[in-house]
């Protein structure tokens, strides 16, 4: 032990140094600087505490030193040490967020990492960093719309409320249908997976033809009623609608949630409804898709089936879909509506305020600048 360190180790301090040795979930550093000081109040010298601890002399010595001065709660912490580099100032950070929700110069639509890092002079990692920690992602963006519907409140609650309380003795059905689906072949054979490599497939492709898929999903019990068709007309519509109704047995009143396509309503179509009274069409908002139940199908469908799906044929397509088919109405599921119509509304309210708050800016600043080329070209009046 160096001149001038006393290390005095009271009953209570052993017993919890002691402690510290025998638990299992202590770290092994403060397991060791323990054994350091239980060593040390034995009485044994230094070359005998670096063969127990398996530390060297100089952190012997530290320990021993840090535990002169502050007992055993010393030993469990670690001093706080300047960072290897400075951080960045917060002028520089500020700047970084600031041009990141800028426009970028020039013809770019979106800063990217590189970019950013020449501009304001810092690294990339440091523009990496600072993204991360305010949560921007300027190299992503997400697609909305909001309705524009009049009367998007009653037919939001209309739909929602077939959702969640369907009517008794009665079929709700969500309706829709997916238009050119692409039958494409590869121009080669792709490799399989295998440890280390995804499998492949070509980029480019054949075409051979489209398809059409009409279908109808029981909200109820989840299955669906599909039918592929060469074409997307209201004749095509009609003929879907009168397999609808053969499929659901009779007493049955069928209510079908659709969207504002054209065929949905033509003179034909409603003709078709006056001669089935049983049929209630219920349409959703203007630009409301999402609120169309088989839409979800219809992603599953071209997640899982489609989209890596090679097919030589409009005929192998159509089979491939009606397998498909088959096997969800096999393991069907109900449709649950889980969202809080009250947050969805409060959320569009939010978006339609922003909307109108950005088209007030923009004309503010067409105004202005009316004014000022009014102003330069010398006339009294401004352009109209």
């Amino acid at each position: 032990m160096r001149a001038g360190i006393v290390v005095e180790v009271t009953p209570e301090d052993r017993v919890r140094l002691e402690r510290i040795v025998r638990d299992r979930n202590t770290p092994q550093k403060h397991s060791a600087r323990a054994r350091v000081i239980l060593a040390t109040a034995e009485d044994c010298g230094t070359l005998e505490i670096v063969r127990r601890s398996g530390l060297s002399k100089p952190v012997v010595w530290r320990w021993q030193e840090r535990f002169m001065r502050e007992g055993v709660d010393g030993l469990l912490r670690d001093k706080t040490r300047p960072p290897g580099k400075r951080p960045l100032p917060g002028e520089t950070v500020r700047r970084v967020v600031n041009l990141t929700l800028a426009a970028p110069p020039g013809e770019t639509t979106h800063w990217t990492g590189r970019a950013l890092a020449a501009a304001a002079g810092v690294s990339l990692r440091s523009v990496q960093r600072i993204w991360a920690a305010h949560g921007l992602t300027p190299h992503r963006v997400q697609t909305f719309k909001l309705s524009t519907d009049p009367r998007f409140l009653e037919k939001f609650t209309d739909v929602v409320g077939l959702y969640v309380d369907p009517p008794a003795h009665a079929v709700v059905l969500s309706v829709d249908e997916k238009s050119q689906i692409q039958a494409l072949d590869r121009t080669q054979p792709g490799l399989p997976m295998k440890k280390g490599r995804a499998g492949t497939m070509t980029h480019d492709y054949k075409r051979h033809g489209t398809t059409t898929l009409f279908a109808a999903l029981n909200v109820l019990d989840g299955t669906v009623i599909g039918r592929c068709m060469q074409r997307h007309r209201h004749e095509e519509f009609i003929r879907f609608l009168n397999a609808i109704e053969r499929a659901v047995p009779a007493g049955k009143l069928i209510h079908a949630i659709a969207d504002n396509y054209a065929a949905h309503k033509h003179p034909k179509v409603r003709a078709w409804l006056a001669r089935h009274p049983r049929w209630t069409f219920h349409f959703t908002p203007t630009s409301c898709s999402w609120l169309n139940a088989v839409e979800n199908f219809f992603a599953t469908l071209t997640k899982r089936r489609l989209k890596r799906g090679v097919f030589c044929s409009i005929v192998d397509l159509q089979a491939a879909i009606n397998r498909y088919l088959a096997e969800h109405n096999h393991k069907p599921k109900p449709f649950v509506w889980k969202a809080d119509p009250k947050r969805v509304l409060a959320a569009i309210e939010r978006g339609k305020q922003a909307l109108e708050s950005i088209h007030s800016h923009v004309r503010h600043f067409k105004m202005q600048a009316r004014k000022f080329l009014a102003c330069s070209s010398g006339c009294s009046a401004w352009p109209p």
